[in-house]
């Protein structure tokens, strides 16, 4: 077994080696882009098992995507010591709780996981006297405001004081004292349905750890090391969770990257892997990972330059490149959106001759509405492509991919891939995700930052976002941005500030 446990640390840097065989006491992994973060905690949960000092029924590894759960199942069983451990998303291991303690809580049938969420939305509003003037963006608009409220732990009471305290302001047009009638009316509505959306997993999981001990201690007696990745992105409810099933235990382990926190608008917040220090003190490692195993060194020098102006710079660890140097990073400006479509099919077409994959490249966008132009490029050039938006939705080549997600994406966990396609996808639904080649398109005030806001969170966000989507790239990026969106228009562009 010590041979091994010995092979398991096998090609680990230093400061990943120190990550991965601290096994006891809360543990903090600050991971930059390309940092090896994944290798490191299934390396940390493999060894554990396999010096004995970690019970694999006991591990419970969780993360945010149903990918990025297959992924980490995948690299455990191909070190072969670890069977037994769980790796999941914080909801479907909130799910898995639920229904195993359902029995011991209530004599009622188990809700039902709710399937259109609009839908039910929809009914609500049509109860309300102006009803009328509600779309459909609004009722999206509505639906993520709830489930902003919801992982803010920010009850329907609460909302008008929030409201207040924070100067936010309600989506549709609606007061504060509206939408809170519209969140419990929707609450109502779910209940009389016997149904339960996405956040009420972890509401009633929290709910059945705070108020039901004889439910609680066989979930709690399942989590004996805990290790939490994308820690940056947790809410205050999965937080909440979180500390429900350690209860005391200080065997932790978070990893996370404050540069890459994206989703605030969704409740995430970097805030819990910055005072993780303070919270679970006095921490047993507190481990930086800046080597980039990722990206050439021309890659690395932008994504630095990204976040060296910014006012939390001393947040944010600077990279620094571990592979041979590469090419350097192309620029260019063209006259309107169409052209610098039409110039990056072009280019693509121009690697592929060259002999470089299709599904190697990548086309970032700040948001949605840039995919059209884009795609319509592809096209032209003969190009198949996978649409990754915001929503989820996918096609290659005006044929519907695969349109479960959580299907689609263990399947490419595993390494079945549908035919090769470009990818064009927005930098938020490419988190996670990396491409040889990366064209990052639209860069300019405007788009990003996305409305040129003004100082604070929401710039910082903006930055972090571009950052984001440069580390994607492994060996070329491709960064431009047009003058104008078309020859109509006389406003010209000026190109992002964070450049």
């Amino acid at each position: 077994m010590e041979d091994l446990s010995n092979t398991i640390l096998e090609g680990l840097d230093e400061s990943q080696r120190l990550a991965a065989t601290t096994l006891h006491g809360p543990v903090r992994i600050i991971a930059g882009a390309g940092a090896g973060k994944t290798r490191t905690v299934t390396r940390r949960i493999a060894y554990g098992c396999a010096t004995g000092q970690f019970d694999p029924v006991r591990v419970l590894a969780v993360t945010f995507s149903v990918k990025a759960a297959a992924q980490m199942r995948s690299r455990l069983d191909a070190l072969g010591v670890a069977h037994g451990v769980r790796a999941a998303t914080f909801h479907s291991e909130a799910l898995r709780q639920l229904r195993a303690s359902w029995g011991i809580i209530s004599d009622s049938p188990f809700p039902h996981v709710v399937s259109d969420v609009g839908a039910i939305m929809q009914q609500v509003v049509n109860r309300f006297d102006d009803h009328d003037r509600f779309g459909d963006g609004d009722i999206r608009d509505i639906v993520a405001e709830i489930n902003w409220a919801k992982v803010s732990l920010v009850t329907p009471e609460d909302y008008q004081r929030v409201c207040s305290a924070y100067h936010r302001v309600p989506p549709a047009g609606l007061s504060p004292g509206r939408f809170a009638d519209i969140y419990v009316a929707y609450e109502q509505e779910k209940s009389a349905r016997g149904e339960m959306d996405f956040n009420d997993i972890l509401l009633m999981d929290c709910h059945v750890l705070t108020d039901f001990p004889e439910a609680a201690g066989p979930i709690r007696s399942a989590v004996g090391h805990l290790t939490v990745d994308e820690y940056q992105d947790v809410s205050a409810l999965q937080h909440l969770l979180m500390t429900l099933w350690l209860d005391g235990n200080r065997d932790i382990c978070v990893v996370g990257d404050p540069a890459q926190t994206i989703y605030s608008f969704a409740g995430a917040n970097s805030y819990y892997l910055l005072r993780f220090d303070e919270e679970f003190a006095p921490l047993c490692a507190n481990v930086e990972l800046g080597r980039d195993y990722r990206s050439t060194p021309q890659v690395v020098a932008i994504a630095n330059t990204v976040l060296s102006h910014s006012p939390m710079r001393a947040d944010y660890l600077r990279l620094s490149a571990v592979r041979d140097d590469g090419v350097r990073v192309e620029r260019r400006v063209y006259d309107n959106d169409d052209e610098e479509a039409r110039a990056v099919a072009s280019r693509i077409v121009k690697l592929i001759r060259q002999g470089a994959d299709i599904s190697d490249c990548a086309v970032l966008t700040r948001v949605n509405s840039q995919h059209a132009k884009v795609c319509r490029a592809l096209r032209a050039e003969g190009l198949r492509y996978r649409l990754r938006r915001d929503a989820g939705l996918g096609a290659v080549g005006g044929v519907l991919e695969d349109t479960n997600e959580s299907r689609r994406e263990a399947l490419e966990a595993l390494g079945l891939r549908a035919a090769g396609a470009v990818s064009v996808s927005t930098i938020h639904a490419s988190k996670g995700l990396e491409f040889k080649h990366v064209f990052l398109i639209g860069c300019s005030e405007g788009l990003i930052p996305f409305g040129s806001p003004g100082p604070g969170n929401v710039l910082e966000e903006e930055r972090r976002l571009l950052y984001v989507g440069v580390t994607r790239a492994e060996d070329t990026l491709h960064i431009s941005y047009a003058r104008a969106q078309d020859e109509t228009r006389s406003f010209r562009r000026s190109p992002s500030r964070f450049l």
